[in-house]
Formats: C-alpha cells, structure tokens, sequence
C-alpha cells in the first residue's frame, strides 16, 4: 500500500485533464505541460495526464498531484487505460503520482486480474490507484480488491453502459452512498453547473477535461453551429 491516506494524496476540489487528440497540434508534451500548469495556477488541485512523454513534462512544471495514465490498445480486448502492469511502470517511472486504470469487469490482457493489478501498483511502485469504472459493481470490486479512489470515467463508454450518458450522475449517487472511499465525477462535465452538481452529490473531487482543455472539439462545435 501507499504510505500516504487518500486525502493527503489528492485534495477535494478540480481535477483538470490535460490530453488531446493524437493527430492535433496540442498533443506534444510541452503543450501538454503548459496547460497542466496554467490549471494550477489557477486553482486545480491536480492533473490527469495520458501518456509516459506527457507525463514527465507535466513533471517538470508542476509539484502537485498527477493522475496518469497510459492509452493502449490491445487486439482483443477493450480495456485501454493502463490495462498492463507494464503500462503502469512505465507511467509510474515518468513520475505520476495515482495510476488510473480500467477498473471495468471485462476482460484484462495477459491474465492479469483486477487485485493482481492493484497489489502490484502498491507493493511495487508504491503508487495510488484510481479505478474507471462504469457500473456500481465495478465500483465495489475496485474497492474490495484495494483501490484508493474509484471514479465514473468510463460510465455511457462500455458495452454495459452503451445506451447511457454522461456525466453518471446516478451511479455517482450509487458510488458515494455504497462505498467508504474518495469517489471521483469524471466524463461528460461540460459546465460550472454540473461540476457543482458532482460535488453536491457527495464527489470527492470532479475531473474536467474537454470543455476546459478540448480546443479541438470547442472550435468544432462552435464552427458547427454557425455555419449550419
């Protein structure tokens, strides 16, 4: 396990993710590290960051927390978020803080098991672990099997959750209500609003990613609705 509690590790407040698209302008690590900056120094209490280069330049700028993460697909499965504990060293060594990995019930690659996992962040690199979950039984799962915070990244993203939405407002409600640990709004949060509406409902701390650092996505809705 990790020799610090939760709360130590992470604060209650903003959490803001600093990715982009690989094909933009925007996904090169020293823009990466600029944004991840310009949100601490306006008030976010950490970072979530994809990617072992975006992570060590965010590193270098920046003493606060960094939740990271590192996208793989695996043919055959659908787990992406750190779905190997070798995703997980890699991360780890470039400096992130809490590791977050797909928490989901499906299938991991390698014969890796959910607890396997988590033991081996803790024991071995002796980091945190953030569960993305989609279901209310994922959630309690991550928490059985050691998680230290759990949150609702991947709700409306898997096959389980396909006819759903976020943000997951419900199984937020669900997750806060059932389990005696940090949980964490993450997906879909596209205003001020919903992001107090989270942290109403009893989130630990909420992550905003597109509608603070998604020019892309911004530019092209915007363009979308004026030109139509």
């Amino acid at each position: 396990m990790t020799n610090k509690t939760p709360n130590l590790l992470l604060p209650k407040g903003l959490i803001v993710s600093c990715q982009a698209p690989t094909d933009s302008p925007l996904h090169h690590p020293e823009v990466i590290a600029a944004m991840a900056q310009a949100s601490i120094n306006q008030g976010a209490v950490g970072v979530r960051i994809d990617t072992p280069s975006h992570i060590r330049a965010v590193r270098q700028r920046i003493t606060q927390p960094i939740i990271g993460l590192w996208k793989q697909q695996i043919p055959g499965y659908e787990v992406y978020i750190t779905p190997r504990f070798s995703d997980a060293v890699a991360i780890a060594e470039a400096g992130a803080d809490i590791i977050a990995i797909d928490a989901t019930l499906r299938e991991r690659p390698g014969g890796e098991t959910l607890a396997t996992l988590i033991t081996q962040i803790h024991q071995e690199l002796g980091k945190a672990v953030m569960a993305d979950v989609d279901t209310i039984e994922a959630a309690q799962l991550a928490a059985a099997t050691g998680a230290d915070f759990v949150a609702t990244t991947l709700y409306g993203y898997t096959e389980l959750t396909k006819t759903e939405f976020p943000p997951g407002f419900l199984l937020l409600k669900k997750m806060v209500e059932n389990l005696a640990m940090p949980v964490i709004c993450e997906g879909g949060i596209a205003s001020t609003t919903m992001a107090k509406k989270a942290m109403n409902l009893g989130a630990y701390a909420v992550v905003v990613g597109t509608d603070i650092t998604g020019i892309d996505s911004k530019v092209k809705a915007y363009k979308m609705q004026i030109t139509s």
